[in-house]
Formats: C-alpha cells, sequence, structure tokens
C-alpha cells in the first residue's frame, strides 16, 4: 500500500475503532470519489454500513466486493467481519477458499481457510484443507489438524453412523504414519488415546499408557490421565487402576479425589460388575478387600490429621458402599464415623454438604446422633459459631414428619432467629463486602417460615420470612443465597418487583445468565406490565440474552417486512479457532460442547417466547411483527434443547421428609423442554396464519445462512403436521390453566385456519409487491427479487377460482374457555390462594385475548369482508370479542381494587401483626417490620394495579 493511500485509510481505521461508524462512511466516501474501484475502501464502508444497520447498502457493497475475489489480507479481514455481521458464513468461507485457490503457496491463505471452516464446524472441509497444507508444507501440525478434524467429524451428529469408524480409522491411520511419534506433545498424545477408545482398541490404547513415556505424560497432564482412567475402567482394569491408587495414595501422598474413588470401585468390583447376585465365596473376597481398603483409608486419614479430610470421607463412601452390596456387619459403624468426622471439621463451611449422603439414620442410631449434635452446640467464637451452624442444619435435616409441626416449627424459627442475633457480634467489625458468620441461621429462618407457610398454608409466615432476610441481607449485602430466598418469597407475596431489585442486586453476568435467569424469567409474562408501556420485563430479556448474542446483527427492512436475525456465538468460535493454532486439542470439544449447549439452550428459547409473550402484548398486532416472530420461532421449534438452569443454587436445608425449598417455593411447575414446545407451537400457528408468509417468501427474503437442519426423523415431518401433534410430555409441564389455553389454541386455529389460507396472497403476488417497493429503495435487490414477473404486481388480494369456505360457528370450546377462567378467578378470589395463582390466571386470559386478536386481524377491513363475504363469520368474531372484554373488564376491575385494598394503612398493620412472632426477638423492631410491610404491600399494590390497567388498554386496543 502506498504511502498516500496510507495517509487516506488510516482515518477510515480510526473511526472504526473507535465505533464512529457514519464518520467512518463520510471517510471512505472521500476517498471513493477519487477511486472508486478501491476494494479495501469499499470493503471498510460495508462493515461501517454493516454496523449502523443500513443492510441493502452493505449486501451492494459486499458483493460488489466478493465479485472482485479479494486476496488482500486486509480486505478478506474486513469482508470477514461484514458477511459474519450478515450471518453469511458460507460465504466467509468461500471467500477464503477462492483466495486460497488462487494463491496455493500462500501459507496464511490457507491457515485462515482452515479456520473460516472451523469457525462454521465445516469439519469435512476443514479436514481437506488440513491435509492439502500437510502435503505442501510438510508441517506435523497440519497433519493434526487433519487428524482432529477427522475425529471431530466423526462426532459430529450429521454424519452418519457407518462412516464414523471409517474416519477415525483413517485418523489413526495418519497418526501412525507420522514423522513425530505422539507422545512428543501431551495434547497430541491425547488425540491418539481418544480416536483408540471411540475405536474400542483399549489394549493398543493401555500398550501406549504403559510405556514410560505415556505415565510420565499421565503424571503432568489431568486431561491425558483423565481419558486414561475412562481407558482403563472401560478395558475393565478396574483392579489394577486400584492398586495404582493405592500406591498413589499411600506412598506419594496424593490427595486427588478420583484415587480415592478407584481404589472404592476396585474394592467393590467383583461384585458391582456382574447383575448376577453374588455367591459366598465372592462375598468373603469383598469383604476381606474391603478391610484392607479401610486400613488405606485410615492410614491417610491419621497422616493428614485436619490437614486434609479425604481419608475420613473415603471411610464414610466406604461404609456406605458396605451397607449397599449388603456387606455390613456393624450397623453403628456410619455414625460413629459420622461423629469423628463431625469432631476433627464441624467447624468448616462445608461439613453439612459433606455428610449429607451419610445420615440416612433411622431409631436408635438418629437418637444417639441428635444427642450427640445437641452437645456440640456452642457460640463462644468464630470457630464454634460455624461449627454450631452445622449442628443446626443437621438437626433440622434428620426431623421426622411427626417433628414437623407448626407449633414446633415456630418455636425452631425463633430458636434460629435468637441465635442468628446473637452470632451477629462476629461481624461488626466487617466491612460491607464481608459476609455475616451467622448468614446461615437466617437463612435457617427462612426455611423454618416456608415451612410453617406449607404446613398452615397461611400467608403470615412468609411475611415473617420476608422480614427476617430484608434484616439479615441489610447485614450482608453480599450474601446472595439470602437473595435468592427472598427472590422466591417476594414472588409468592405477588411483589415481583421486589424480587427483580433483588436479582439485579446479584450483579448477575455472562454466562451466569444462562444458569440464573429463570429466577426472574420464568413465566415473566404473568408479571410484566408491558401493555402499560412498562417495558421492565422486556429488557431484562434482552439484556440476558446478550451472551447469545455476541455481534449479533438484526435487521428489518419495513418495505419489505423482511427480517434476518444473525446469532453467532463468535467468541466460541474464536476460541476454537485459537486452540487449534496452539494445539490444545484437548480444549477443542470442551468449547465445541460449550457453544453447543450455548447455543442451543433451553432457557435462551423459553426467553425468547417470554419475549414474544409480551411483545404481543406490548406492540401493534402488524405483519412486521407477525413476520419477525414467525421465522425466528421457526428456527427455535427445531433445535434439541440443552438445560442448563441451575436449580441447585438455591439452599436447601429442609428435612429429608420434606421437599425441597425450591420445590416448596416454586409459584407454578417450572417450564421445561415440553411447555417450551406447546407455547412454540401455539404462537407458530397463530403467526402462520395471521402471517402472509410462507417458506417459499421466506427464502427469497431471508438474509444470511439458515440454521443447520437437525437431524430428528419428527423434524423431517411437515411443519403443520408437526404443529397439530400433541406429545404427553407437552401436556405434563403445563399448568392446569395453561392446558385449557392450549386446547383453546387448537381450536381456534383449526376454526379460523381456512378462513385464512383462502384469503392469504399468493407467493408470486407477494414477491411482486415486494419488488416494486425494492425497485423505490437504492441499494442491493434481495436473493431471487427480480424472479417477480413484471405486472404481476396486485393489491395484495387476486381474485380466487374457487369459492370461499363455508362459515362456521365458533367452536364451543373458545367462548367456554373464557367462561372457565371466569370461574376459577372467582374461586380463587373468594378463597386463600397465594396472588401468584391469581395473576396467573389473568395473565392465561389475557393471552387468550390477544391470540384470538391476532389470529382475527385480517379480517378487521369492511373490504375483506364483503369481498369474500364473510359478515357471519365477522360477527361471530364480535361476539366471542364481547364476551371476552367484559371477562377481562370484569378481572380489571377486581384486581384494581385489590390493589387499593392491600396498600392501606390496615393491610400494614395486618401484615406487621402477622409478623408479630419475629418482633419478640430485639432487632426485629416495629418500624423495620412496619418498612417491609410497606414496600411489600406497596409493590403487590403496583402489581395489582398495573395488571388491571394494562387489562383494560388491551381490551380498549382490541375491542
Amino acid at each position: 500500500m502506498s504511502t498516500a493511500l496510507d495517509r487516506q485509510i488510516r482515518p477510515i481505521y480510526d473511526a472504526l475503532d473507535t465505533q464512529s461508524n457514519k464518520s467512518a462512511v463520510l471517510a471512505c466516501n472521500k476517498v471513493l470519489k477519487k477511486q472508486p474501484n478501491n476494494v479495501l475502501v469499499k470493503a471498510l464502508k460495508a462493515l461501517a454500513l454493516v454496523r449502523l444497520q443500513k443492510v441493502e447498502e452493505s449486501l451492494l457493497l459486499a458483493d460488489e466486493v466478493l465479485a472482485k475475489k479479494p486476496t488482500d489480507d486486509g480486505v478478506l479481514t474486513a469482508m470477514m467481519h461484514v458477511l459474519r455481521g450478515l450471518g453469511r458464513h458460507s460465504d466467509i468461507v468461500a471467500m477464503f477458499e477462492t483466495a486460497y485457490k488462487q494463491h496455493p503457496q500462500n501459507e496464511d491463505l490457507g491457515t485462515q481457510t482452515f479456520f473460516a471452516n472451523v469457525r462454521v464446524g465445516n469439519w469435512k472441509a476443514a479436514q481437506q484443507v488440513a491435509t492439502k497444507m500437510h502435503k505442501q508444507f510438510q508441517d506435523d501440525r497440519y497433519l493434526y489438524w487433519s487428524i482432529f478434524s477427522a475425529v471431530l467429524q466423526a462426532n459430529d451428529m450429521a454424519t452418519p453412523e457407518a462412516l464414523r469408524p471409517v474416519l477415525l480409522k483413517l485418523a489413526l491411520r495418519l497418526i501412525s504414519s507420522g514423522n513425530t511419534p505422539s507422545y512428543f506433545n501431551p495434547d497430541r498424545f491425547y488425540v491418539h488415546l481418544l480416536i483408540l477408545r471411540e475405536l474400542e482398541m483399549y489394549d493398543d490404547a493401555a500398550t501406549l499408557l504403559n510405556h514410560e513415556i505415556g505415565q510420565k505424560i499421565c503424571e503432568t497432564s489431568l486431561v491425558c490421565d483423565e481419558i486414561r482412567r475412562d481407558i482403563m475402567k472401560l478395558k475393565g482394569a478396574c483392579k489394577q487402576e486400584g492398586e495404582q491408587a493405592k500406591v498413589k495414595i499411600l506412598e506419594k501422598k496424593d490427595r486427588n479425589w478420583l484415587e480415592f474413588l478407584s481404589l472404592l470401585d476396585a474394592t467393590f468390583w467383583d461384585i458391582a460388575s456382574t447383575s448376577e447376585p453374588a455367591s459366598e465365596d465372592v462375598k468373603a473376597a469383598v469383604t476381606e478387600e474391603i478391610a484392607k481398603t479401610r486400613k488405606v483409608f485410615s492410614e491417610a486419614a491419621t497422616v493428614d490429621g485436619l490437614k486434609d479430610r479425604s481419608g475420613l470421607l473415603a471411610l464414610l463412601e466406604l461404609e456406605k458402599r458396605t451397607k449397599s452390596h449388603g456387606l455390613w456387619t456393624d450397623a453403628c459403624e456410619i455414625r460413629m464415623m459420622a461423629e469423628n468426622y463431625f469432631s476433627q471439621f464441624g467447624d468448616k463451611a462445608c461439613c453439612y454438604e459433606d455428610l449429607l449422603p451419610y445420615l440416612a439414620f433411622e431409631g436408635e442410631e438418629l437418637e444417639q446422633w441428635t444427642s450427640f449434635l445437641n452437645s456440640r452446640k456452642s457460640f463462644d467464637t468464630p470457630d464454634t459459631l460455624q461449627r454450631s451452624i452445622n449442628v443446626y442444619k443437621l438437626l433440622r435435616y434428620n426431623l421426622t414428619s411427626a417433628e414437623l409441626t407448626p407449633e414446633l416449627e415456630l418455636a425452631r424459627a425463633q430458636e434460629y432467629i435468637k441465635v442468628y442475633l446473637d452470632g451477629l457480634k462476629f461481624g461488626v467489625n466487617l466491612p460491607d463486602t464481608e459476609l455475616q458468620p451467622a448468614d446461615d441461621f437466617a437463612i435457617l429462618v427462612g426455611h423454618a417460615y416456608v415451612s410453617l407457610w406449607k404446613l398452615t398454608g397461611e400467608e403470615s409466615h412468609l411475611q415473617s420470612a420476608a422480614a427476617t432476610l430484608e434484616y439479615a441481607s441489610a447485614r450482608s449485602k453480599q450474601s446472595y443465597r439470602i437473595r435468592l430466598l427472598l427472590i422466591r418469597i417476594y414472588h409468592l407475596l405477588g411483589a415481583p418487583a421486589l424480587a427483580l431489585d433483588h436479582y439485579r442486586l446479584m450483579n448477575v453476568k455472562q454466562v451466569q445468565t444462562d444458569t440464573l435467569s429463570h429466577l426472574i424469567l420464568s413465566r415473566a409474562a404473568m408479571w410484566s406490565l408491558a401493555p402499560l408501556g412498562d417495558i421492565t420485563y422486556m429488557s431484562e430479556c434482552m439484556e440476558a440474552s446478550q451472551i447469545y448474542m455476541s455481534n449479533s446483527t438484526e435487521v428489518c427492512n419495513l418495505l419489505l417486512i423482511l427480517f434476518a436475525i444473525v446469532m453467532t456465538n463468535i467468541q466460541t468460535a474464536e476460541f476454537i479457532a485459537r486452540a487449534f493454532s496452539t494445539e490444545r486439542y484437548s480444549q477443542i470439544i470442551d468449547f465445541i460442547e460449550f457453544e453447543d449447549r450455548l447455543d442451543n439452550s433451553l432457557q435462551r428459547d423459553l426467553m425468547k417466547v417470554e419475549h414474544v409473550r409480551m411483545r404481543v402484548a406490548h406492540e401493534p398486532l402488524n405483519a412486521e411483527l407477525v413476520d419477525m416472530e414467525l421465522i425466528e420461532l421457526k428456527f427455535i421449534f427445531d433445535r434439541i434443547h440443552h438445560d442448563n438452569r441451575d436449580f441447585e443454587v438455591i439452599p436447601n436445608y429442609q428435612p429429608r421428609c420434606q421437599p425441597s425449598f425450591n420445590e416448596q417455593t416454586l409459584p407454578l411447575k417450572p417450564p421445561g423442554a415440553g411447555w417450551l414446545s406447546a407455547y412454540l407451537k401455539v404462537y407458530i400457528r397463530a403467526f402462520q396464519e395471521a402471517s402472509d408468509l410462507d417458506e417459499t417468501v421466506e427464502d427469497k427474503l431471508l438474509i444470511g445462512d439458515r440454521p443447520k437442519p437437525s437431524n430428528d426423523p419428527e423434524n423431517q415431518l411437515p411443519l403443520r403436521e408437526r404443529l397439530v401433534k400433541k406429545r404427553q410430555e407437552e401436556i405434563d409441564d403445563l399448568s392446569e390453566d395453561e392446558k385449557l389455553f392450549y386446547e383453546y389454541t387448537l381450536a381456534l386455529s383449526e376454526w379460523v385456519g381456512p378462513y385464512h389460507d383462502y384469503v392469504r396472497p399468493p407467493p408470486s403476488a407477494l414477491l411482486a409487491e415486494a419488488a416494486k417497493s425494492n425497485d423505490l429503495k437504492p441499494g442491493h435487490p434481495l436473493k431471487s427479487m427480480a424472479a417477480a414477473a413484471n405486472g404481476s404486481a396486485t393489491n395484495g388480494h387476486s381474485k380466487k377460482d374457487e369459492e370461499p369456505p363455508a362459515v362456521k360457528e365458533s367452536p364451543e370450546l373458545i367462548p367456554k374457555f373464557f367462561d372457565d377462567m371466569k370461574s376459577r378467578f372467582d374461586a380463587v378470589i373468594s378463597g386463600t390462594a397465594l396472588p401468584s395463582e391469581l395473576l396467573h390466571i389473568v395473565a392465561t386470559t389475557q393471552e387468550a385475548y390477544l391470540l384470538f386478536a391476532l389470529e382475527t386481524v385480517r379480517f378487521k377491513p369492511n373490504s375483506i369482508i364483503k369481498q369474500y363475504k364473510f359478515g357471519q363469520l365477522a360477527q361471530s368474531f364480535k361476539d366471542l370479542r364481547v364476551k371476552a372484554s367484559s371477562i377481562l373488564n370484569e378481572m380489571s376491575t377486581v384486581l384494581a381494587k385489590l390493589g387499593e385494598e392491600v396498600a392501606t394503612p390496615d393491610g400494614r398493620k395486618a401484615f406487621v401483626q402477622a409478623s408479630s412472632s419475629i418482633q419478640d426477638s430485639s432487632g426485629f423492631d416495629h418500624d423495620f417490620v412496619l418498612g417491609v410491610a410497606k414496600k411489600t404491600t406497596d409493590a403487590r399494590k403496583q402489581t395489582y394495579e398495573g395488571i388491571a390497567k394494562g387489562l383494560a388498554k388491551v381490551v380498549k386496543n382490541h375491542s
């Protein structure tokens, strides 16, 4: 590049680096006036236009640059970002392949071509490129790129089953023929072992592992040691592994828990490896092995003392397995070991979780264990405080059903409050960034009051729990565990705004949003005030989705009613490319799995459906919304999902005879894959009927690559057939109200579907209209748009040859649904149900009304009614709309009245009086509880009144 040109282009790069995209476009235009054929400047301008979401202009420039078949590194890099932003990943691959073919001696171009295929998971092409590079440049690195690409192709779900062993054998042959043995590099050695394991060549793998170099690699590489363990287990050499583990534990003082598990597996191998009943001789031999293993673990525990707890935990696990196999001789052995463990490590925070799997005591053993724990209560120092916390947790875990009465639980709650307040003295001088040592006592208080609520059904116990946990949260601002409990309790109390506040204070970031956002976004439409214009929950959905949309681009062409959304997890693809570059093969499979779990996350698509539900309530029901959401929901429908949600993060200190805290505080059954599938069907059917698009039109208007098709045989069925097919797992995931709603949507779609199909304009008319609109704008005509014949444009409704379908009365199920929901609403109002159940009924009824509006919006214009003689149909729509509107207005009136009643002085006084049980303790004075009462009742009032006004607005907008 000349110096003069460099001076001209430098401002463009500076503007792009600082995200000044408009300035970058102006700078590009300035250069292009003098040099209209400068390919680099055109590529940079296209990049700036993509960032400005001016897609049509960027498409024109991108295609111009691609037509030049660029080979310059700067142009290729800029175009890679442009095409990635447009979702044209296949074009990126084709661009680099074309450049590499023009300069086959350019090693950098070959590498970029390989990485381009890697980023899109095109393993077959990547393997071919790497093979070509190895032959050309004689670098062993490219050989292993080829080998591992073949392995990844074999593991790809799209690869036919019969082809997989062929690819693995090819990879093995390439490794064997390499100039350098695989054990010269730990990651190459890992690849060799991986291939042998997949081909079930365990003896060959053992030969490599038993080699001196193989042993040294496994000693220093955790991934190689992990695959070694797996191979030895598959080979059936469990006893050999046990002997090695024994040596490592006793002689090398290795305290890796995997070594203890290897010895435990070896000890019980003769019994565990067969499904046949063990003979007496086998039992005797295993009993002898148990004694030897007990001696090894006891020696390790004696040597370690208080430095390491592995030995004692291994002894507990040994006794547990001994009991499970019926070889137990001393019934009190586990209890005595648990007491020994507690005596040594009872002051550790992990003690409770460590002992939990071994504490299923009954009868006399339980009495002795309880007596032992009661003698260990002490509150003199921070260490004894932690020991006492573990005592209370362990005592609570083994409570029997007879001990879980309201009176005893209330006494426990008051005792937990007392010891919590006493324990606060140990954290008086701690900064706000530190946790209070007594936090777990506050969590136990919350558990006790939730248990009381489940036993009595009295909401006052939830209010007491909220007041106690708010007090604890104010003194331990960084305790996310306390906030998790408050989130659940506030949802039960109908105060979602307070739950959202606590969630935000947890400062959830990055991939945590995938595992934790379900806490506030599960059925978020139930709490949303979107009809009033409050987009709080919609914004929360978008923020939580950022992890899935790294460098994503959303494009909407209003004239063409076009939508294309590109979601590419660029960061993970780059990590995979870098791992290849540095030959970290052991990381690549983990990166690919991570990318797959994130791209196909169940929570991701649950959030999307919630966003759609709220958007339908918030925005006008026009063609732009319908077409945009239809295309994206159809992409989601074919995914096989992974559930990455974390429910275990919620503390659980409830007795083992009770459900967990998570299960007790769920307002409704958590939505799963069945719920998602059911709601996708509901909305795809509705959008499909309300839209003029079909698959032909979508294919012509969609920018970017389509998602990879699923190999699931069920996905090969026609879409319409799949949408009406009911599966039991879908029904099981729905609440009772949602089941009624699901049946209602099926009946509605079946009723109005034929009328939509008759009125909908043919694809040729829609494409001609789109082409006509596109001609009025500068930029690039979309693919196949020009195929629409000149003069074929119509007003969107061409004359039909066949007669319109006969108008039928609405199915009985449709009006009955609204009657049933009104009955459910009245029953809940007159009963003692929590606000969450009431709001779920209201939200479901409102959603049914909105879907009815969506399904009938096409028939609103009088011209349609007259042209197709749908007067009787329009009257049916009107009658149903009037009935549903009346019911929604009644619900709105009742909710508004509830909102007025709940936040009055009398309502707050009732809250304070209901929480009188905690006010006996110092610190929980009247003013503090009154403050919590005011916050809670105001938040509930805001929810009731907001949803009531939202209902009224929905009725007004769609009546």
